[in-house]
This record gives structure tokens, sequence and C-alpha cells, in this order.
């Protein structure tokens, strides 16, 4: 525990350290590519305290007395061992943790209230949250808001995912309506669903923490960040040479009035091996060096003038180079050991490309019908590992609690760390089922928190920024592993269907028979010896004549 403390006395010490002054609103468009055949979009909608914050949402901070606030609605994998690190990472599904003020007392039940209304708010499916798939995190998550020097960060803190959650339309249009502008003008109005459904990975997320407003941290404001994270396929655009019309579906039509600061920002650093034209050409280019990497941004600012933007890149059809993804300092995989529906296992694989060693903290969530257990432990194969620097455990409870494993990890420069856990599978009630059972059941991802060395592929924002110009010459940043999928022993549903019908086929041919029997009489009809055709001739006309 001596170096997660010592972590979060830093991480402390640079949240003090934020400060802002006035109220703002300011929008921002992040654009870089991911080699060698992707596209990266990021857009930052970010609002101080003011008149120009959502009420619907200060409202719900201010009632449950929340401090900070992270809400993730994600479809798609990011895939880190390709793309390197996004701006802000997010797990597939929805994700929601959230730090309450230390006069709450009974954290849980603002904890449920809060994922309810926000499940109004959001059209999302987060009133499933409750005590069954919520943990308080130990050492993986720690606050990027201002806090008091000695508060305990983890007392108030809970955690839940939902990684079945989908992300749509309805989801998308509450999320626009919290903004000054909503969808009508600013950057927003680039946000069509239609576009933005047909890429490999989209993310939107709301962000709330509180910021220091004088350097002495005496008050503080509410800063709210609206976040949407975007991955483009070269295949459906039609090629590598990209531009707002393609991406979106139309130009930009000039910045939010209510905005006091709108900029796009273009990564050009891969323009030195893969030559490529801006269109128009950016107003500034600078170079940041942040953490032994250098990273050249064009910037452009836009103007509420109601021009049309459209803002695109051009390649070198005479390049004939071919631009190759360079992995992270840190990368992981995870994937599910075991056949049978009786026992598997749950592998990580973390692996540092680093000439230093780097400490990493992995926390592990199970949901109570995936049992874990802790001596099913193996770190590289061995139950008892020096790499493990500290670790935390807490049972889970069936149908009560999930289980919740954290580990302080020590990896050695340039090594692969494999890490196992056994687990069994569990029958659940036939109400417990979802309607596609034999689709699989999701685990949610693991959450991996490191101190970089360097800032190598890695584009998230400093503790102490909101805007991408905080970037420059500027970590602590937090990962997402992929998820899983599992199946669980399941019924012959179809079985009862069978019987169903069945029973009512028998039914209906037995109860036809006995109900005629039962209902209707015989009668006994006496017959008379047969007519000839010449009597009924005769006495057909003898009726017509009377």
């Amino acid at each position: 525990m001596e170096g997660s403390s010592t972590l979060f006395g830093f991480t402390v010490l640079l949240v003090l350290n934020v400060f802002v002054s006035g109220d703002q609103f300011n929008e921002e468009l992040f654009i870089k590519p991911l080699p060698p055949t992707h596209l990266y979009a990021n857009f930052h909608f970010i609002t101080l305290h003011s008149q120009l914050s959502p009420r619907a949402l200060t409202e719900v901070i201010s009632r449950f007395q929340v401090e900070e606030l992270h809400l993730t609605l994600t479809e798609g994998q990011w895939r880190h061992d390709q793309w390197g690190y996004p701006v802000l990472d997010a797990a597939p599904g929805a994700e929601l943790y959230a730090w309450f003020s230390p006069a709450v007392t009974d954290v849980d039940t603002q904890w449920r209230k809060l994922s309810a209304t926000l499940s109004g708010l959001f059209c999302a499916s987060l009133n499933f949250i409750d005590n069954f798939n919520t943990i308080t995190p130990q050492m993986a998550l720690w606050p990027m808001s201002a806090v008091r020097p000695g508060q305990n960060v983890t007392s108030h803190l809970r955690y839940a995912s939902l990684p079945r959650e989908i992300v749509c339309t309805e989801n998308l249009t509450p999320w626009k309506k919290l903004l000054p502008c909503e969808s009508s003008r600013g950057f927003s109005s680039l946000l069509n669903s239609r576009m933005i459904h047909n890429t490999n990975y989209h993310s939107i997320g709301i962000h709330v923490r509180n910021v220091c407003k004088s350097t002495d941290c005496s008050e503080v404001n509410l800063e709210i960040k609206q976040t949407v994270s975007l991955v483009y396929d070269y295949k459906i655009i039609g090629g590598n040479d990209w531009s707002f019309r393609k991406l979106f579906g139309q130009g930009l039509p000039g910045a939010c009035p209510l905005s006091s600061g709108s900029k796009v920002f273009v990564d050009v650093t891969s323009n030195d091996t893969n030559s490529f034209q801006l269109s128009p050409h950016p107003e500034s280019t600078v170079v940041s060096h942040r953490g032994g990497s250098e990273t050249k941004l064009a910037i452009y600012s836009i103007e509420p003038n109601n021009q049309m933007i459209n803002i695109g890149v051009k390649h070198d059809k005479n390049m004939n180079n071919i631009p190759l993804a360079i992995p992270p300092p840190l990368h992981f995989n995870r994937y599910i050991l075991g056949y049978g529906k009786e026992f598997g296992g749950i592998v990580t694989e973390l692996t540092n490309n680093f000439w230093t060693p780097i400490n990493v903290v992995v926390m592990e969530n199970a949901p109570w019908w995936l049992p874990i257990q802790l001596s099913s432990l193996r770190v590289n194969g061995k139950a008892k590992s020096k790499l493990v620097l500290s670790q935390y455990y807490s049972p889970g409870r069936s149908r009560q609690k999930p289980y919740h494993l954290e580990l302080l990890l020590k990896l050695p420069a340039r090594s692969r760390t494999t890490i196992t856990i056994d687990f069994e599978f569990v029958f659940l009630k036939w109400q417990e089922y979802p309607p596609d059972a034999n689709h699989g059941f999701y685990i949610g991802s693991a959450i991996i928190s490191a101190n970089m060395p360097t800032a190598k592929n890695y584009t998230g924002l400093p503790v102490s920024g909101s805007t991408y110009e905080s970037v420059i010459n500027a970590s602590k940043p937090f990962f997402r592993t992929n998820g899983a999928m599992v199946s669980l022993p399941t019924p012959d549903f179809s079985m009862p269907y069978n019987v169903i019908c069945l029973a009512c086929t028998v039914v209906a041919l037995a109860f036809g028979p006995l109900h005629n029997i039962c209902t209707k009489e015989l009668i006994l009809k006496t017959t008379s010896a047969p007519v000839s055709l010449t009597h009924r001739i005769l006495n057909l006309f003898k009726r017509k004549k009377d």
C-alpha cells in the first residue's frame, strides 16, 4: 500500500493546483490518424458553473451531494495495442462511478437514487445498478477534482458497469440537450446520429468535478465536461482522405455563439512520414513536448459567423509509404480459459515495452454469478510472486454482492506478465436468464491504472487541465481492458414451449368430441318406403294446383 499512498499524494497535489476564473463554455475537436486504417475524432464541451450549465444535471448533482461523477456509454472496443491511448478511456457498455460528499451518511441509498435518476435523464438502463453489481475501488480509481487534505476518498466512492448496455440514438438526444446550443449551432451540429453509429467505436460521456476557483482553493466551481469519441474506418469513408462532410455528413456551421472559445486540433505528427495537405491551411501549428514525446498540432480557431467550414486532408498519391502502428509502452489483453460448463478462468496479459519497470493497479470486478477464488490466483504461473506489491480482495455473495480483486504490480522492463484466476459456473434460476440466454453473459472490463513514464501514443488530458491547450507542453491515466463473455449452464427453454404446444393440442383434440357427446342430443328419425319418380312428379303438380 506504500506505492498507492505515494501515488495518491501526488494526485492530490496536482488536483489542488487546479484553478479557474470566471464562467465560460469551451468546445473543442481533436482529430488524430490511427495508422494504418483508422481515424480518431474526440469532442470536448466544457462548461463551468454558470448560467450555461444544464439545470437538469446540476440539480441532480446538488440533490444527491455528488462531488465527482463519471458516466460513459460506449459501443465497440478500443484497441490499445494498435491505436495507443484515447483522450478518455471508457469500458464497453455503460460505466458509472461517483464520489459523494463526506456529509452523506448512507452512501448506498444515495448511489441507487443517483443511478435511477440518471437512467431517466439519459434514457439508459442505469436503474439496474444495485448492490449486487456495485463495488468500492480501493486503489484503481482516484478523484480528479479538488479534495480536502486527509479526506478518505474511497469510502464515499461507488463503481458499477453494465457491459451489456447498447448505445443508441435515444442516449445521444438527451445528451445533446444539455449543451448550451444543443444541436443547432456549434460543434454539436456535427453529431449526426446516422454518422456516429456507423463507426467502429463510439462513446459519449458526462464528467463532473469540482475545480479550484482560486490558487488557495478556498472556493470551488463545478465543471461539466461532455465528451464524444469516434473511430472511423478508412474503408467506410472511402479512403484515407477525409473531411468534415465525409465524417459527419456536413460542414461546420461556425461556432456556438455562447462559446468563449471554439478550436479544432489536428494531429499532423505523421505528416513527416505520410505526406498530406490540410485544407484550409491552419492558423497556427504548435509542437508539444510532453513526457519525452513530440507531437505537432495544427490549430483552427472557429468564429460564430455562420460560415460553413469543411476542414479536410488530402494525401500525396505519389507517396508509397505504409504507416505502421507503433505499440504503446503498456498494452494489455484479456480472455477466457476453460471448457465445459463447470470451471473456467480469466486471463489478463500486461505487456511492458518500456525500458524501465512500471507500477500498475489491476482491478477485476466479477459478477456474483461468476465466483472467483483468491486461492487460484496466479501471476506468471506462481501463487506467490514478488511482482505483487499489494492486493485487496472482497469475496462476493450470491445475488447480493460482486467479487472484487485489486492488485498493485511492478511490471519488469520489457516483459509480459500474465494474471490468471479461476472461476466456477453457477446455475441460475430460470427467471434470472435474459431473453437471449444462449447468446452468453458479458463480464465487465478490468481497470488498469498506471503512472506512465512517457507520453508516447498518449493523448489524455492532465489532471490539472480541462482543455486540449493544457496538453501542450504538459500522468496518471486509467485504462480499460476488453470485456469478455461466458456461456453459463443454460436450460433448454424450448422444452416448456414444446410441452405447452403438445398439451394444448391434446386438450383440443379431446375436448371437441367430449363436448359434442355431452351437449348434443341424438334423435331417431323414421324412414318411409321409397317413392318412385312418377309419384314425385304427380305430388309436385298436386302442390302447385292446391
